[in-house]
């Protein structure tokens, strides 16, 4: 039997093997929903070092227009916005990443322990779920905070517990799929615990839809927030986004043409938002390949 022989063309180019490419680096929604993250973030934690005056100084003439002494204007009450939009920051921040992690570990616990569990588990932790579904979360939050006046911790408390149902009720679904595949099964028939099963097989499988459901309660938790401030129910003595949006308002900031007051934390409010927005639209790209743009060379 005679060999093959291998014919070595000295023209051909050799054969380059490509290093696989992490999704997330080459989304462009990702890039800049994660740098302007990264920004707000960098803001907040240098605040202290970037506040130019103590943000509820009354000490500068009312109703300045931005200048170079004050980049964004005083309020109608003499105090520096720049300040206090820093301040807003920190504080704005605080409650929409604490917020939505309450929000999301209460809906992972309930969705994973009734999609695991089943029987009558499920039926309890179903009807509760069910209960938080149909009571509307916003009038909800503004009674709890009208009555209770509370301060940031409380607001981050009410308004963790008035949005975890709907990631619980996704969790569901998923966890009682996931519970039926053959992987779980053969975990739970080798004898690994139920903690072993559900951190070991199930949450890993759920790790996009938890993160989703994150990035969707840290914007709801924000604008919660800021809603609640600028009707007056939240601590209206801190300063925040949500807060200079409410003292513009009773200043009647638009009518005497202070843009400058309510403009800033508007856009910060909505710039925050929208690069949640694109890190959670990309991170569905990302974890489901008919949503990626395909090209054509």
């Amino acid at each position: 039997m005679q060999e093959a022989s291998v014919v070595h063309d000295p023209t051909s180019s050799p054969v380059k093997t490509s290093k696989p490419r992490n999704p997330l680096w080459h989304n462009t929604k990702a890039l800049i929903g994660l740098g302007m993250i990264a920004l707000f973030i960098l803001v907040a934690i240098i605040g202290p070092w970037i506040e130019r005056y103590a943000p509820n100084a009354e000490i500068f003439i009312p109703g300045q227009g931005p200048s170079s002494a004050h980049w964004l204007g005083t309020t109608a009450l003499g105090q520096d916005v720049w300040s206090q939009l820093v301040v807003g920051t920190r504080v704005s921040l605080l409650v929409s990443f604490l917020a939505g992690i309450v929000a999301t570990f209460i809906a992972v616990l309930v969705g994973i322990a009734s999609g695991y569990a089943g029987g009558w588990i499920d039926n309890i932790l179903s009807i509760l779920t069910n209960i938080f579904l149909v009571i509307p979360s916003l009038p909800l939050v503004i009674i709890l905070s009208a009555y209770l006046h509370l301060g940031n911790w409380g607001i981050i408390f009410v308004i963790a517990i008035t949005s975890w149902a709907w990631g619980a009720r996704s969790l569901r679904s998923q966890a009682l799929t996931l519970v039926q595949r053959d992987y779980v099964v053969h975990a739970k028939l080798a004898g690994q615990a139920w903690w072993q099963v559900i951190f070991g097989e199930i949450l890993p499988n759920m790790a996009s839809l938890v993160v989703s459901g994150l990035l969707f309660a840290m914007i709801n938790a924000l604008l919660t927030e800021a809603g609640l401030d600028f009707l007056g129910l939240g601590n209206i003595n801190a300063v925040s986004w949500g807060t200079m949006l409410y003292w513009a308002q009773n200043s009647e900031a638009l009518i005497n043409g202070m843009w400058w007051w309510f403009v800033p934390p508007g856009v910060a409010i909505a710039a925050f938002g929208a690069a949640l927005s694109l890190l959670n639209f990309s991170l569905d790209e990302i974890t489901n390949p008919r949503l990626r743009q395909r090209k054509v060379r």
